[in-house]
């Protein structure tokens, strides 16, 4: 019979509502349940793409026994940690205060007013080696809420002020000056043979590539542009090489459990694949490589073609596991990679790294490491041929893979995660001059106006199959308006704009803390929790106060506001230490400062269609640190095209700092030289 999960919009709740265990959503009925039975709460946390979380719950949230223990003697309490951020952050806090470090499953016990006084993560059914058993864990916690209930309530007192504390301000707003200082500290951290920072697992840390990125594009110093870009493009190519990205399928996987990012953790989620098929577009644009050109677009087209909703929301993962097993979706045997390749499999298995013995538990994750000139060469062919001859190997193999079952699919729509996604999708309409890429964007943007936000214009945090889960975050504010405020840059339509100035109004009034400092990461209007977390760390995606002091920048450059200019230095100042001794915490704020101010570019359009020449020009070459506002709007809808005004009947370009423009001019020429002048840091 199912339990009360059986009503949740989570995938991922919906995972475990046939378990024997008497689940509860995070709610007051829980709570109160447990201060009504003198019971602990077990708070579970995780996500439906999560292998060690569906390895719990077979192992003894689907065991009677174990299920029957935890109904008796606790108040179970189930939570889907990407429905809600606020509470995975606060518990995450204290696991990571008692044991040192943090995942999923993540499992918490807590006092019936919610402050937690133990906390782990996975625990096995059975002995393995110095880790207790779930069932060890229950009857201990059990015992001591019995015989030492003082030391647990004095122990969750503890954790409840760790979890309360905030990191010290910065006696200053960070400036340009650590730019240099944060790259030093990224090289002293850098794998000089693989790229990307630490060993195993090794994460692709996508803020702190975006630091690199903005850096090797835009600053003054060119020594310190060729150090960032040889970080970059060094883990850019591991990557694409290594089996964490998926040769036939296209987009990536969470992580590589090695240092050499070959073999992957299989789960793929949307905020990675939004993030790095943004990074590889504009290293493109950079470089030229037409290696990241590939792996830009087919990213994307994978999340158009496996994950996007017909209404155009995208979905938020694929799991790792299929029919039990881990990978089982992705990896070859190599009977079967040559049986479907037929008679280029010699080929096939240099070009992808085939060989009997797999380097998967016996079989194969496919990887590119041998440069494709050296195995034409050693094959004795042209590049053109051995083109030719792995796309129809290719498509043998897509062909065999699609008969196989597929991982599930999260397919609730995280409204931050889309608005992540809408940033890539905008910006690589302009890049690679795809339409329908632009198309996608403006999907999502719908979608999240129609079906993500409620009707008093309230964002929601997530939706699925017309369900709704609570009150959005402020990264979702956050993402959504940046995502938007490019939407603007890449179609010229008004309306993204005006969307994200609301928005940033709203989160403004709703997140902003008004004694200063960092944003909240819920609500004024949210449910009271033991602690309202600040998020400052970027880890995996941007923080919320990271992009809040983004979308906040960017409102700013189209504005001149000077309140925003305030809220975004009270960020950086709240970063404290993060931003001289920690700077992969922080990429993504230092990645604005790298590029502040922003400078702006106003075209005021002609009747004669001359607009689009200079949005060429604009559009040539990537522009980070620039906000671009096109049309003639009505005075005071865009300030940053008031009083700018084509000349002689011809549209004309206003480059501009802090609203105080170059001379106008309607040559594109002119425009670039004018674009590219780098001014000294």
């Amino acid at each position: 019979m199912p339990n009360r999960l059986a009503n949740a919009t989570s995938p991922y709740l919906l995972q475990h509502a046939d378990n024997p265990v008497d689940w509860y959503e995070w709610s007051d009925e829980a709570f109160a349940l447990a201060r009504a039975t003198d019971r602990p709460v077990l708070l579970s946390v995780g996500y439906s793409a999560c292998h060690w979380c569906h390895v719990m719950a077979h192992e003894s949230f689907e065991d009677d026994a174990t299920a029957a223990y935890m109904n008796e003697h606790f108040i179970n309490v189930k939570v889907d940690r990407e429905e809600r951020p606020d509470i995975d952050r606060i518990y995450m806090d204290a696991v990571q205060a008692m044991t040192g470090q943090g995942g999923w499953p993540m499992t918490v016990f807590l006092t019936p007013d919610g402050g937690p006084f133990f906390a782990g993560t996975y625990y096995p059914k059975e002995p393995r080696g110095p880790y207790p058993t779930f069932m060890q864990v229950l009857s201990g916690i059990t015992a001591a809420w019995s015989d030492q209930r003082s030391q647990l309530t004095n122990q969750a007192d503890k954790l409840t002020a760790a979890v309360q504390s905030q990191i010290p301000p910065a006696p200053r707003p960070p400036g340009r000056d650590l730019i240099p200082q944060a790259i030093t500290h990224l090289e002293a951290r850098f794998d000089n043979e693989r790229g990307g920072f630490g060993g195993a697992p090794k994460f692709p840390q996508a803020p702190t590539l975006e630091l690199l990125l903005q850096t090797s594009a835009a600053w003054p110093d060119a020594a310190l542009r060729e150090r960032s870009m040889a970080m970059l493009t060094k883990t850019l190519d591991e990557m694409a090489a290594g089996g964490i990205y998926d040769h036939l399928y296209g987009g990536f996987a969470r992580y590589a459990v090695d240092a050499i990012w070959l073999v992957p953790h299989f789960e793929k989620m949307l905020y990675d694949n939004a993030l790095l098929a943004r990074l590889y577009t504009h290293a493109w644009r950079i470089t030229g490589n037409s290696n990241y050109h590939r792996v830009a677009t087919e990213t994307l087209d994978y999340l158009v073609r496996d994950m996007r909703h017909e209404s155009g929301g995208i979905f938020s993962a694929e799991d790792a596991d299929s029919e039990g097993e881990e990978g089982k979706f992705a990896v070859w045997s190599a009977a079967e990679f040559s049986e479907v390749v037929g008679e280029d499999a010699g080929l096939m298995a240099a070009v992808y790294g085939v060989t009997p013995g797999g380097n998967f538990e016996g079989h194969n994750v496919l990887e590119r490491y041998r440069p494709l000139a050296e195995i034409a060469a050693a094959f004795e062919m042209s590049a053109t041929e051995l083109a030719e001859r792995r796309a129809l190997a290719d498509a043998r193999l897509v062909e065999r893979r699609r008969t196989r079952v597929p991982p599930s699919v999260d397919d609730k729509v995280v409204t931050a995660w889309n608005g992540l996604a809408l940033r890539a999708f905008a910006e690589a309409a302009v890049a690679f001059g795809r339409p329908d890429y632009n198309e996608v964007a403006i999907g999502i943007a719908e979608f999240v106006a129609t079906r993500a936000t409620t009707g008093e214009g309230r964002l929601v945090r997530s939706w699925r199959d017309g369900q709704v889960s609570g009150p959005g975050f402020c990264d979702d504010y956050a993402a959504v308006a940046v995502g938007l405020f490019a939407l603007y840059q890449s179609t010229g339509d008004e309306r993204w704009y005006r969307d994200a100035i609301r928005l940033t109004d709203e989160m403004v009034r709703l997140f902003a803390d008004p004694s200063g400092g960092a944003f909240f990461a819920v609500g004024a209007d949210s449910a009271e929790l033991i602690a309202r977390p600040k998020n400052l760390m970027d880890n995996p995606t941007p923080s919320d106060n990271s992009l809040a002091a983004e979308a906040l920048a960017i409102r700013a450059a189209f504005t001149g506001e000077p309140r925003l200019d305030e809220h975004v230095s009270a960020i950086g100042q709240a970063a404290g230490v993060l931003t001289a001794d920690h700077p992969m915490a922080v990429g993504h704020l230092l990645s604005l400062v790298a590029v502040s101010p922003l400078r702006q570019v106003a075209i005021a359009a002609a009747d004669d269609g001359s607009a689009e020449e200079l949005i060429d020009a604009f559009n040539a070459s990537f522009r980070p640190g620039h906000v671009l506002a096109i049309g003639s709007a009505t005075p005071g809808d865009i300030p940053l095209l008031d009083q700018r005004v084509p000349i002689d009947g011809k549209a004309a370009a206003y480059v501009c700092e802090g609203f105080v423009c170059q001379l106008p001019t309607t040559d594109p020429a002119e425009l670039t030289r004018q674009l590219e002048t780098i001014e000294p840091a």
